[in-house]
C-alpha cells in the first residue's frame, strides 16, 4: 500500500496575534450583551459639558474628579479583581509625576513631550510595580498589606529627602504644560491653564481605559485574577502561574497611577511630595472602590465621584451651611455657639461617620459586582459564583 503524503497539522497553540484578537473580541461581545444607548448617550453629554456648561471653575473640578476615577480603576485592578490589599498605591502615583516631572521641566533642562511622557510614565510605573511585587507577592493577607504600605511610605520621603534630584520639600516648579504641535497645516494648541483640553484628555483616556479593564475583565487573564482572589491554593491547583498573574495586576494596576501622576504634574505646573501621602491617597482611593463596589467598574466609578464630592465640596461647605442654618434658625440655645468652627475641627469625624454609615447599610458597597453580592450577602457557593463570574 502506497504511503500518502500528509500535510503537518496545525499547531493548536494560537498566534499571541490571535490571543489579543481574541481578547478584544471577548470584551466587545461582553459590551454589545449589555445596552450601549445609555453609554453612548452618557459619552455624548460629557463630550458637550463644556459647551453646555462654560463655567472655567466647574470644567476643572470635573477633570480633577476624572483623575481620581482613574486611579481608582487602577486600584481596582490589584484590589478587586486580584484580591491584593495594595495599601502602597500613592507611590506609583508619586512615581509618574516625578518621572514628568524631572523630564519636562528646567530641573534637569531636559524637556521631553507630554505625549511620549503619558505613555512612558506608565511603562515606568509598570516596571515600579514589578519590582514591589517580585519579592513579595508570595505574602499574602495583612502581610502583603503591610509591606505595600511600607513602600507607600518610602517613596514620597525619598522624593523628599532627594533634594538635588527633586527639589526636596519645594518639589519641581516650571513643569512642562503640554501643547498639540503644528502639524498639517495645523498653527498648534498650547493648554496652558484652561482646563478644558485637560477635561478632554482626561476623558479619552477615561473611555480607552474602561475599554481595556472591560476587555481585560473578560480575559483569559481576568478569569485567573478572579480564581486567585477567590481561592489561591485551588487557582494554583489548576495550572495558574500565581505570581505571574499577580505581577500582571500590580504592573497594570501602577500603570494606570503612573497615568494619573503625568497628568496631575502637568496640570498643576508644579510637583511636591506632601501630595502623595498614604491619607491623601492611597486609603482614599481605596474608600473609593470599596464604597462603590470592589470589582464594578460602574460601582467605582460612582464610589469615586461620592468621595471626590465629599471631601472636596460638602466637607469644604459645610460649616458656611451651619453657619447659615443657625442663623437662620435663630435658637437661644444654639447663641455663642460656633457650629462652622465646630464641623470644620471635625471634618474627618463626619466624613468617618458617613463611611460607616453607608458601609453598615451596604456592606457589599453600592453597585456590587454580581459574583460580590453573592459571596458577601449569601456566601461562596460554586455553582451560584460559576454562573455568575461572566456578570461579575
Amino acid at each position: 500500500m502506497t504511503a500518502r503524503s500528509q500535510k503537518p497539522a496545525p499547531s493548536s497553540s494560537p498566534s499571541v496575534a490571535a490571543r489579543i484578537r481574541g481578547t478584544w473580541s471577548a470584551g466587545t461581545r461582553a459590551f454589545a450583551r449589555g445596552s450601549r444607548v445609555p453609554y453612548i448617550v452618557l459619552l455624548l453629554l460629557l463630550v458637550a459639558f463644556p459647551f453646555i456648561d462654560g463655567n472655567q471653575s466647574h470644567i476643572g473640578i470635573a477633570q480633577d474628579a476624572g483623575r481620581w476615577i482613574l486611579l481608582a480603576l487602577g486600584l481596582n485592578i490589584v484590589v478587586g479583581y486580584a484580591g491584593l490589599l495594595d495599601l502602597g498605591y500613592a507611590a506609583f502615583f508619586a512615581i509618574g509625576a516625578y518621572s514628568y516631572a524631572m523630564l519636562a521641566s528646567g530641573q534637569f533642562n531636559v524637556h521631553v513631550p507630554f505625549w511620549f511622557l503619558l505613555l512612558a510614565s506608565a511603562f515606568i510605573a509598570a516596571l515600579f510595580g514589578v519590582i514591589l511585587g517580585a519579592p513579595t507577592l508570595r505574602l499574602r493577607g495583612d502581610y502583603l498589606a503591610i509591606v505595600t504600605l511600607g513602600f507607600g511610605e518610602i517613596v514620597p520621603r525619598v522624593f523628599r529627602n532627594s533634594s538635588k534630584f527633586t527639589g526636596g520639600v519645594n518639589g519641581i516648579v516650571g513643569v512642562d504644560q503640554p501643547f498639540i504641535p503644528k502639524v498639517f497645516g495645523f498653527p498648534g494648541y498650547h493648554f496652558l491653564f484652561n482646563p478644558v483640553p485637560y477635561y478632554y484628555v482626561i476623558l479619552a483616556v477615561l473611555v480607552i481605559s474602561i475599554l481595556l479593564i472591560i476587555n481585560l475583565r473578560n480575559s483569559r487573564l481576568g478569569r485567573a485574577w478572579m480564581a486567585i482572589r477567590e481561592d489561591e491554593v485551588a487557582a494554583a491547583s489548576t495550572g495558574i502561574n500565581t505570581v505571574t498573574t499577580k505581577l500582571l495586576a500590580f504592573a497594570l494596576g501602577a500603570s494606570f497611577s503612573g497615568f494619573a501622576g503625568t497628568y496631575y504634574s502637568a496640570y498643576l505646573f508644579v510637583v511636591t511630595p506632601e501630595a502623595f501621602s498614604f491619607q491623601a491617597v492611597s486609603i482614599v482611593v481605596l474608600i473609593m472602590i470599596v464604597l462603590g463596589g470592589m470589582g464594578n467598574i460602574t460601582g467605582v466609578i460612582v464610589g469615586a465621584l461620592i468621595i471626590y464630592a465629599l471631601q472636596s465640596y460638602v466637607l469644604v461647605q459645610l460649616p458656611g451651611w451651619l453657619n447659615s442654618l443657625q442663623s437662620s434658625i435663630n435658637l437661644p440655645f444654639l447663641q455663642g455657639v460656633d457650629l462652622g468652627s465646630y464641623a470644620q475641627d471635625s471634618k474627618y469625624l463626619i466624613f468617618g461617620i458617613i463611611l460607616v454609615g453607608i458601609m453598615l447599610l451596604r456592606p457589599q458597597g453600592l453597585i456590587p459586582s454580581a459574583q460580590r453580592k453573592v459571596e458577601l450577602e449569601l456566601g461562596t457557593q460554586d455553582e451560584a459564583v460559576a454562573d455568575l463570574r461572566g456578570s461579575a
